[in-house]
């Protein structure tokens, strides 16, 4: 582990987080959190981003799968997914601190084209993963987020540290994973265009052969590839965003289980309501009771929920899950 580099990563953390939760910062794409607890597991969606734990330990749930992360490791998500996450490792005097920062495909596919000789990007893989954080990327994140102490460099600085944190990534033992979603022509790019449409129009009956056609795959091919990356079928993810968003209609809107229903593409509530009970444990009504009553375990969704804007027919950048 890099020492230096983390504790200067944890004192950067801590003078822009001094309370509990989580913040956006004046970086785009740049959240830090501080969390003093252990929390439950929360179901959010998340876009390409890099996660970093300067202290404590987070878990990650994705398709039976379960990604833990600390200051040892970073988590890399390279296409939008339906994710579960918890703090596991946090308390009041030892507090939970982490960075998410989005990654921009187009500056990865920028870098990719200033490096000809990048290599292959190989057969899609699922897009999360964990590795050992290597010293240079814990030093220019932690560079990006000192950043912060002087606003005025904020402008010409930050986009040239983000630009090297997504190189350093991009050459680093999770770069694969980028390489796909980027390199022209490759299916899992194909993939990653396809999820993009389905987070984008979650609630319209599901395209399957009209998706598959668009990516120049068969069908059967197409499932394949779809669920090597995300570890769901593409019915199974449509679910889950139709799923959270619902939950953040009732939750933030103040809709009934009926009326989110119908919002996000359901025709049949009592189907719904099975769905959404084997998603979240409870019935809508139930779920979001108890979400209400101890509002808790939604303050980490603003460290992984989207940051690249609000769909005006997807799940909701402000979800708090």
């Amino acid at each position: 582990m890099a020492t230096d580099e983390l504790a200067r990563l944890v004192a950067a953390i801590e003078r822009h987080a001094p309370s509990d939760g989580v913040c956006r910062t004046a970086i785009p794409g740049l959240i830090i959190a501080r969390l003093p607890e252990p929390t439950v597991p929360n179901a959010l969606v998340v876009d390409p981003s890099l996660c970093i734990v300067a202290q404590g330990a987070k878990e990650v749930f994705l398709a039976g799968e379960v990604y833990r992360y600390d200051p040892a490791h970073a988590l890399l998500v390279s296409v939008d997914l339906p994710i579960s996450a918890r703090v596991v490792e946090a308390t009041p005097t030892r507090p939970c601190l982490a960075v998410r920062l989005s990654l921009d495909p187009s500056v990865v596919g920028e870098l990719l084209a200033e490096c000809p000789d990048a290599r292959s990007p190989g057969p899609p893989a699922r897009g999360v993963e964990v590795s050992p954080v290597e010293p240079q990327l814990l030093d220019a994140v932690g560079r990006l987020v000192s950043l912060l102490d002087s606003p005025h460099t904020l402008g010409p600085l930050a986009p040239l540290v983000l630009r090297e944190i997504t190189f350093r990534v991009l050459i680093g033992p999770q770069g694969a994973r980028l390489r796909q979603i980027a390199t022209t022509g490759a299916p899992a790019q194909q993939i990653a265009r396809a999820i993009r449409w389905l987070r984008d129009h979650f609630a319209d009956p599901l395209p399957g052969e009209a998706l598959a056609r668009q990516a120049q795959m068969s069908l059967s091919g197409f499932h394949q590839h779809f669920k090597a990356v995300t570890g769901l079928s593409p019915l199974q993810y449509q679910k889950q965003l139709r799923l959270q968003e619902a939950r953040r209609l009732m939750l933030g809107e103040g809709l009934d289980a009926a009326g989110a229903a119908l919002r996000v593409g359901y025709e049949s509530p009592s189907q719904f309501s099975r769905e959404y009970r084997r998603l979240f444990g409870e019935s809508p009504r139930r779920d979001v009771a108890a979400l209400k009553a101890k509002p808790q375990p939604s303050k980490q969704s603003e460290l992984f929920r989207g940051t690249r804007g609000t769909h005006q027919s997807g799940p909701r950048a402000g979800a708090t899950g």
